[in-house]
């Protein structure tokens, strides 16, 4: 399987494999009126994405993979307790990615 990375990130898995970004995909977000300080976001389509291929994969953000209904979408495991942070507790890699 070949992964292609469309985050703005390079993504680093634990096993030191990275993946540049070669695109950025991005949810639109519109919003309900503010109530009692409080609105509901409202996701749209995915954009910036190229057509689904065979034997490929595109690492998003969860934002996006939560937005979309394609198949072929993954984002980085950031939740997963084998992921890797640094003493300031930036993610320095994944262990795999979800789908």
């Amino acid at each position: 399987m070949k992964f292609v990375n469309y985050t703005p990130h390079t993504i680093v898995l634990n096993d030191g494999r990275e993946f540049k970004s070669l695109g950025i995909a991005r949810v639109e977000a519109s919003f309900t009126d503010i109530e009692d300080d409080v609105c509901t976001q409202v996701l749209g389509a995915a954009q910036g994405l190229p057509d689904a291929e065979e034997g490929v994969r595109l690492i998003v953000s969860g934002m996006v993979l939560s937005a979309s209904s394609r198949s072929d979408l993954v984002a980085p495991a950031t939740g997963h307790p084998l992921t890797v942070r640094n003493d300031k507790g930036h993610i320095v890699s994944v262990p795999c990615f979800v789908m």
